[in-house]
């Protein structure tokens, strides 16, 4: 008579084939130590799908985090509940998080197994949430390829640990970026969804110019609105006089607009766009500072594509300023999105002329003319220049063209005298440009992809003042040389690409720009597929 089997063993014999269905592995993996008991039985059956909670819970050999009787457990259901009525106010979705119904699942747990599964099932709650609170919700390149951010992703100890080391509504509350920029951007959605419920800006403004000295009823409308808007102070005046003219050209400096005081076409355009779509622009902002929720450098190059500006900021500081010319609106040109590091900066700088553009734009010139494009050489193979009158041009095309070309370092060099270098597989980086007259554009998206400065060598300059003592001659001596000179810099400084149709002042104004390549329209409308509403408050 064969010995019978122990009631333990049959329960680790069952345990293991119940979760045979997820992988004999993880079967393997999750039943290996374990006390088998209904209560752990249910535990295994819970993490079967999710490898990494798995690994975390069986480290600390299944002890509960949420589900003791403890004070501290407590705590952090509460911090939980806390965080998942915040998650709305931050413009995340509001159908995803149920407070009440999580507050009326825990109020109704009968038994061990019971009690194991809502344990599992709260740390898997709260994960999702952490996760969105601090990194978003989206895929930045799912939305948008040429959004080539790496988000800050964390483990799911990262998170446990967070939680359980410290006050757990203080580290839930901490989630989110701490910035100024973005708590201003709270601060914004807040009054307008205000406004929004109070109606919003009140009515468009009918008419395509207003100037100085106008009176009438559209100048009534513009002043109405400008009021909603917070540009004046309730007024019963019908004339376009000085306060409204300073209100306006407040308002076209919010906006990236020319501020010449006249509530032209394109001006009248941004005071109408209706409320609901500005909280649409800070919603989107919001979500992409998530993506952003890193240290930035005390030291770092902040380039946002729709302001048309770079920047120098230290210590959360602007020290330096300038206008920048982005990548065109066309296929193959929109700069992308990505942070990186500046390494150095080259002065009299040859151009290497990208395959795309030698291919897709000099080639059939010079197929038309074999003296076109005299600014560049063209080079085989050994690095030799070829004699344009020497090649049959009209034998090559997008596939065979065996040639580069280059342009020497000039005045008229595409490059301009200095560029600036964070070596990436985009090819893009920041440069002086000869056609100075496009910074004098409000919208300047003009260029290959690539960033132009209006005032390169200033930037230099400040690049360069941590490591040199007189940087302005130090670059100068270089740059009359008329060699190309590589200058590295001693620290790298940590360069931020970003692209904000949202924008917050040092002082905290809120204001806002164009969507110049459309990406903020498919963020939101990528935002409201997973349930986010303008105004989860009052649905």
């Amino acid at each position: 008579m064969k010995a019978p089997i122990p009631r333990r063993a049959g329960r680790a014999a069952l345990l293991a084939l119940t979760l045979m269905a997820s992988g004999p592995a993880l079967a393997q993996e999750t039943t290996q130590g374990l006390d088998v008991t209904p209560r752990n039985l249910a535990f295994a059956q819970a993490l079967s799908s999710d490898t990494e909670l798995s690994e975390y819970y069986r480290a600390r050999d299944y002890a509960p985090i949420w589900t003791a009787g403890d004070s501290a457990s407590q705590a952090r259901r509460a911090a939980l509940i806390m965080g998942m009525r915040m998650a709305p106010l931050h413009g995340l979705p509001e159908s995803k998080y149920q407070p009440d119904a999580l507050i009326a699942r825990m109020s109704n747990v009968r038994g061990a197994a019971e009690l194991a599964r809502l344990e599992i099932e709260l740390s898997k709650i709260y994960l999702d949430l952490a996760s969105d609170l601090h990194t978003g919700i989206l895929t930045p390149s799912k939305v948008v390829p040429l959004i080539l951010r790496k988000v800050p992703l964390q483990s799911a100890a990262t998170y446990l640990d967070g939680l359980q080391n410290g006050d757990p509504a203080d580290y839930i509350r901490a989630l989110p970026p701490q910035t100024a920029e973005y708590l201003g951007l709270l601060k914004a959605k807040f009054r307008l969804q205000d406004m929004m419920a109070r109606g919003g800006y009140g009515a468009q403004v009918h008419i395509d110019v207003l100037k100085p000295g106008a009176t009438g009823r559209e100048v009534i409308a513009l002043r109405d609105r400008l009021t909603a808007l917070g540009y004046m102070k309730p007024s019963v005046s019908a004339s376009y006089d000085a306060t409204m003219e300073a209100a306006v050209s407040a308002f076209q400096r919010d906006t990236g607009l020319a501020e010449d005081g006249v509530a032209g076409p394109a001006t009248m355009e941004q005071i109408n766009i209706p409320v609901s779509e500005r909280l649409e622009s800070i919603t989107v902002a919001l979500e992409r500072e998530r993506w952003l929720n890193m240290p930035r450098g005390d030291r770092h190059v902040l380039v946002n594509l729709t302001d048309f500006s770079a920047r120098i900021v230290d210590f959360d500081h602007v020290t330096f300023e300038t206008r920048s010319v982005v990548g065109a609106n066309r296929d193959g040109r929109r700069t992308p999105e990505f942070s990186d590091e500046m390494e150095h900066l080259i002065i009299n700088p040859t151009w290497h002329v990208p395959r795309s553009i030698v291919v897709g734009e000099y080639l059939p010139q010079i197929q038309r003319n074999p003296n076109a494009a005299s600014q560049l050489n063209i080079i085989d193979r050994a690095g030799r220049v070829v004699p344009r009158d020497a090649v049959d041009w009209t034998q090559f095309n997008a596939s065979n063209f065996p040639f580069a070309m280059k342009q020497p370092p000039s005045n008229s060099n595409a490059l301009g005298l200095v560029k600036f270098m964070f070596p990436n597989k985009n090819n893009i980086y920041l440069h002086d440009t000869p056609s100075k007259s496009l910074f004098q554009r409000n919208v300047r998206a003009f260029s290959h992809g690539c960033i132009r400065l209006q005032d390169p060598f200033d930037f230099a300059y400040a690049l360069l003042a941590v490591q040199e003592d007189d940087p302005e001659s130090f670059f100068q001596s270089r740059l009359r040389s008329g060699r190309e000179t590589q200058v590295n810099l001693e620290t790298h400084v940590p360069v931020h690409l970003i692209y904000r149709t949202a924008v917050v002042s040092p002082k905290g104004q809120i204001g806002f720009r164009q969507d110049i390549y459309g990406r903020d329209a498919k963020i939101w409308d990528a935002l409201a597929a997973q349930g986010v509403t303008l105004d989860p408050v009052r649905g």
